[in-house]
């Protein structure tokens, strides 16, 4: 990823009951709920509403430490505001949310990619005018720390607010650490079985029966993948379902996205695929990039239909479409509407989002 800021979507939904504390815990500096008044007046924040701080306890860090770094959002603003929480986390980071530089140069970020539903009440926070919420984040798993150096860290995403396509920058103060070389962590589940899908299929902490439906929605995203590829290797041209969501055509473009589906389809076709049914989270799916092919399937895959928008068929093609190995993508927007959003205002970006993969593959309603 390039050193400009991450563009994110804050996608709102219909959420309207913000809570302090919901999803992440309230600290002594944040108003007390009777500060905010009535949560249902939070509102999105304006360019300039929320300041971001950054500080650390120490400037070096050996290899058997920690990289911890406190984050202080600041409600600016002179009524109460609403934030997503996992821009402001607590139980472990879930969103690139800062640049983490070595020599000048921004390292890779090794969390997880995850697919969200549209957010609800618990997915937020609200902070009264003048309150902040501070939060330790440990990077050391997150980033790619490996290379003893100096290395320069800030809070730094652009967040498009879907109620008014404002981009809103929160940008915090550089801090610098001098951190010795570790091992990247890397979790890697233990497969269990193997099923009869392909030899090359595994499953971790998954029942019986969660191995059935997972199978079927496989079995969906290898009809998705193959129609995609077939699409693709038609006659280049701005088609309906192309530029709705990828954007305006170009030849580049185009063989982009058939080389990002060859590779899925590769993926599904032969790679040894592992799916792990241990994730409680209100999510669809997660996978960390540089682990192919280990996917992680959360609380909402099993409530998916099989096929269709928002699918099994089609989460399993964009946690896929995340690998390094496959196609890279990033999470710059999710939903139909911020992805057909994205495809206008910047192709290339929605040639890099994974949601705009699975809504091309699931092409639900049809597009020629």
């Amino acid at each position: 990823m390039s050193m400009n800021l991450r563009f994110r979507w804050l996608a709102l939904g219909a959420a309207t009951a913000l809570l302090i504390g919901g999803c992440v815990a309230q600290d002594e500096d944040v108003g007390a709920p009777s500060d905010v008044g009535a949560v249902n007046d939070a509102v999105d924040p304006a360019a300039g509403d929320v300041s971001v701080k950054i500080a650390v306890d120490k400037t070096s860090v050996s290899a058997n430490e920690r990289v911890v770094v406190k984050v202080t959002l600041t409600n600016e603003s002179e009524y109460p505001i609403r934030l997503l929480s996992w821009y402001a986390p607590a139980d472990g980071l879930e969103e690139n949310l800062f640049e983490v530089t070595r020599a000048g140069q921004e390292v890779e970020f090794v969390g997880p990619h995850y697919k969200r539903p549209a957010p609800v009440s618990d997915d937020f926070v609200s902070l009264a005018p003048g309150k902040s919420v501070t939060r330790e984040v440990d990077l050391t798993s997150f980033y790619d720390l490996s290379k003893t150096a100096d290395y320069g860290i800030r809070y730094a995403i652009d967040v498009m607010q879907a109620s008014s396509k404002e981009v809103i920058s929160l940008q915090s103060n550089v801090v610098n650490l001098w951190i010795e070389g570790r091992a990247t962590l890397q979790e890697k589940p233990a497969p269990d079985s193997t099923s009869s899908f392909s030899s090359s299929v595994t499953f971790s902490k998954c029942t019986t029966d969660q191995q059935s439906v997972v199978l079927q929605g496989l079995g969906a995203a290898e009809t998705m993948a193959n129609g995609a590829v077939t699409y693709l290797g038609g006659s280049p041209s701005g088609t309906p379902r192309y530029t709705t969501w990828f954007g305006a055509y170009s030849s580049n473009g185009w063989n982009t996205a058939k080389s990002h589906f060859t590779a899925i389809k590769g993926a599904i076709d032969s790679k040894p695929l592992n799916f792990d049914c241990g994730c409680k989270k209100r999510y669809y799916a997660y996978v960390y990039p540089n682990q192919p092919y280990n996917v992680y399937l959360c609380s909402v895959f099993w409530s998916a239909p099989v096929s269709g928008t928002d699918s099994k068929g089609g989460t399993i093609i964009h946690e896929l479409s995340h690998f390094t190995a496959v196609a890279g993508t990033d999470d710059w927007v999710y939903g139909q509407s911020g992805a057909k959003s994205l495809a206008i205002s910047d192709p290339s970006k929605a040639l890099n989002n994974a949601d705009s993969h699975e809504y091309f593959a699931e092409n639900t309603p049809a597009l020629q």
